[in-house]
């Protein structure tokens, strides 16, 4: 390695005490020490946000190493390279020469390069009469080798953070995947509870979450959320144990009736007419409506519908259904088909359905049909209107639409 007195550079360019500092610490670098240029050259991309270096920079260092004959980096040779500005810009992608200078001196500022100057600022080198060169003038990668165990440390660091952050980003999406399904669950069951309030702390806790969140900022979600998933799924725990006591006491219930001596058998006619009225009941219980669900959730699954509503808003069911009639003409749908909807579904889950509708409108080919169809399949009560809603929450909530 080519050890001597501090160089300064030519010209203008101003000499800084920390380009001194670089230029000591590569001339006390161990003789023996060398590394692969391109394997310090990969730390270096992963660490450059540590060291203050931008991606065009990189692209200059990487043109820089490729005038360097040898792999690895060693301190028992000279470690300048000389290519001209026409060179460099060739093997940095055409890059202008303003632009070139430019990240030139980031690199010396980062303490990544030294220049060592010619007289006259020109990049050369002397050879002797044997052809080893015997001084150069231009760039030396010295201060590279010198920070080398620096730079791949940093590196380390940088790829144990992202891992690390990216494994937050999988378990905080695992958890908003259980906290949304099981409010789902919860609503789809008729489960007692405040629902919309929990759902609100939901979306409150995803919508407050950065484009790009940091580590520590998904922590503090994280933690935040599995407390919710708990809560959660112990409501739903304590139904299930209420279902399941409930059960066994109508079982015993049954068991007692059954079991006394002196009861007398039904007769075949009192069978029948008790099976046909839990027939009807059946029937009737069918064509039930369905439960209305909040209309702060609705707006929060269907935002598009807003801006139909009284003066561009929606502030209760009334602006809701207004909206709703809008929407329906502007879709094409019959005044039958939207009227035996209301009728089947009730006004109000009629036209949070319309809300559907509208913010799926590209990928519903005919509004009315699809309506339609939905309003035969809760005649029949195979249609809930719960998963649709979460489907659309989940679409359109802040932390989904951050996640990538």
């Amino acid at each position: 390695m080519q050890v001597g007195s501090v160089t300064t550079p030519f010209g203008r360019r101003p000499m800084t005490l920390a380009m001194v500092a670089n230029q000591v610490l590569a001339q006390e670098t161990e003789p023996e020490k060398s590394v692969d240029k391109w394997k310090l050259y990969r730390a270096l991309c992963e660490a450059r946000s540590c060291l203050g270096v931008t991606d065009r920079a990189l692209a200059v260092m990487n043109a820089l190493l490729s005038f360097y004959p040898k792999n690895e980096l060693s301190a028992d040779g000279s470690l300048v390279v000389f290519p001209s500005n026409a060179q460099l810009s060739l093997r940095a992608h055409g890059m202008a020469e303003q632009t070139l200078r430019r990240h030139l001196a980031i690199l010396v500022e980062a303490g990544l390069l030294s220049r060592k100057d010619s007289a006259n600022g020109k990049r050369y080198a002397r050879r002797d009469r044997a052809g080893t060169i015997d001084e150069a003038f231009g760039f030396s990668l010295a201060p590279l080798l010198a920070r080398s165990d620096d730079i791949e440390r940093l590196a380390d660091e940088v790829v144990a953070e992202r891992l690390h952050t990216q494994r937050l980003r999988e378990r905080l999406t695992i958890c908003s995947r259980d906290v949304s399904k099981l409010i789902e669950t919860a609503l789809e069951e008729g489960i007692p509870g405040n629902w919309e309030t929990t759902h609100l702390h939901y979306s409150a806790l995803m919508g407050a979450l950065p484009r790009k969140p940091a580590a520590l900022e998904l922590t503090a979600a994280l933690g935040e959320l599995e407390a919710l998933r708990e809560e959660v799924a112990k409501q739903l725990e304590n139904q299930i144990n209420k279902r399941k006591t409930s059960g066994n006491a109508l079982q015993n219930e049954r068991h007692i009736q059954n079991s006394k001596p002196d009861s007398i058998p039904e007769s075949e006619p009192a069978r029948e007419k008790q099976q046909e009225e839990n027939s009807v009941i059946e029937q009737q219980n069918r064509r039930e409506p369905i439960k209305a669900f909040p209309l702060s959730m609705v707006l929060s699954a269907c935002p598009e519908i807003i801006m139909y509503g009284p003066g561009g808003g929606i502030s209760s069911w009334r602006d809701l259904m207004g909206a709703a009639v809008v929407v329906r003409s502007m879709l094409g749908v019959s005044p039958s088909a939207y009227q035996q909807a209301c009728e089947t579904l009730g006004p109000e889950n009629a036209a949070a359905v319309m809300a559907c509708i509208l913010e799926r409108g590209g990928q519903i080919n005919s509004a009315g049909g699809y309506l339609r169809d939905l309003t035969r399949r809760a005649e029949k009560g195979e249609f809930s209107l719960g998963p649709m809603l979460m489907a659309l929450m989940r679409i359109n909530a802040p932390g989904e639409r951050k996640a990538g």
